[in-house]
């Protein structure tokens, strides 16, 4: 789940006073990883429904979305305004690959959204049961077979005594749930709360793993050089979001319902669930919840080395209270 505009020495509200004064508010469209799809992009939705971007110096009128990963990150460096929140390994691989991005701000920083589940009459009634079967993951790499492999490793079972099978989506593990060809699949909210009353949950990742850094905000930076201040409003508007999201759980439930097309029982589950795990972040980086994805990635062979985050993290678009509240 990001924010960018506003000078750093300002507060959001003096931000938003000042700005009119130096430039005039314009319509801009963003990039959210797997909007529409999961709950990454709420504090967006909510900036926008009340007008937080606007007060922030930039009017976000909608919300490009992607799959995430690669597909994420080619959509922000194509866009006219290339920010964009992607998750951590699409970041650090479009690093890698040369590409022009650095890392403004964090996004979600918690997976209480994962789950495993099997079916209600399954033999399968914790993680340890898995052992010797099969439990279907969405891809290799994935943030789904990660999270599963650090929860077998804080268990102290050997990821070699579980087959993970490639279903190429939650909804596709969960076919083959029903099916019978996998003992467990892995789940995400909303989709699993949509389904809850089908499946059993063997573990909830967010009982299991320390908060970790899933999300990060990012631009190119020629971008940044040439237009910061649009990223502090970005920024500025989307931690307004996530402020209004933990102040009013049940606004933000209703506006989930209509952006996302859910009922509204599911949509208060799902705020709720998120909102006493703290998803969101405000934009602040945090050393120890960045370190935490990285092991992650290291176990899924998505990296090999440790990260130098000062050379990917550009700090100066954050407010100044963000700034000296990150430990990075």
């Amino acid at each position: 789940m990001t924010n960018l505009f506003k000078r750093a020495c300002l507060t959001l509200g003096a931000a938003a006073m000042l700005l009119p004064a130096a430039r005039a508010v314009h319509a801009e469209e963003i990039s959210v990883t797997q909007w529409g799809n999961s709950l990454y992009g709420l504090p967006y939705a909510v900036a926008m429904d009340k007008g937080l971007f606007k007060k922030a110096g930039i009017d976000i009128t909608g919300i490009l979305s992607s799959g995430g990963g690669g597909t994420t990150v080619r959509n922000i460096l194509a866009s006219k305004t290339p920010y964009g929140e992607v998750a951590v390994s699409a970041a650090l691989a479009a690093a890698r690959q040369g590409m022009d991005v650095v890392i403004v701000n964090v996004g979600t920083r918690s997976v209480a959204e994962a789950s495993m589940v099997t079916m209600p009459n399954s033999d399968v009634k914790s993680i340890n049961d898995l052992v010797g079967k099969k439990v279907a993951i969405t891809s290799p790499k994935s943030v789904s077979e990660m999270l599963f492999l650090m929860a077998l490793r804080d268990k102290g079972i050997d990821q070699a005594k579980v087959t993970r099978v490639a279903s190429g989506g939650y909804v596709n593990g969960m076919t083959m749930l029903e099916q019978g060809a996998v003992a467990g699949a892995v789940a995400i909210e909303p989709l699993s709360i949509v389904r809850k009353d089908k499946y059993r949950v063997v573990y909830r990742a967010g009982d299991l793993l320390h908060p970790m850094t899933t999300s990060v905000g990012i631009t190119t930076r020629e971008f940044a050089k040439s237009h910061p201040e649009v990223l502090r409003a970005i920024i500025a508007g989307r931690r307004a979001g996530v402020e209004a999201t933990y102040a009013d759980p049940a606004g933000a439930a209703k506006i989930l319902e209509t952006s996302f097309k859910l009922t509204p029982a599911v949509a208060k589950e799902a705020v709720d669930n998120m909102v006493r795990s703290r998803m969101w972040s405000t934009g602040e980086f945090d050393r120890a919840e960045l370190d935490r994805m990285v092991d992650g990635l290291k176990l899924v062979g998505e990296i090999k080395d440790n990260v130098d985050w000062s050379k990917l993290v550009d700090k100066d678009f954050l407010p100044a209270d963000l700034k000296t509240k990150g430990t990075l």
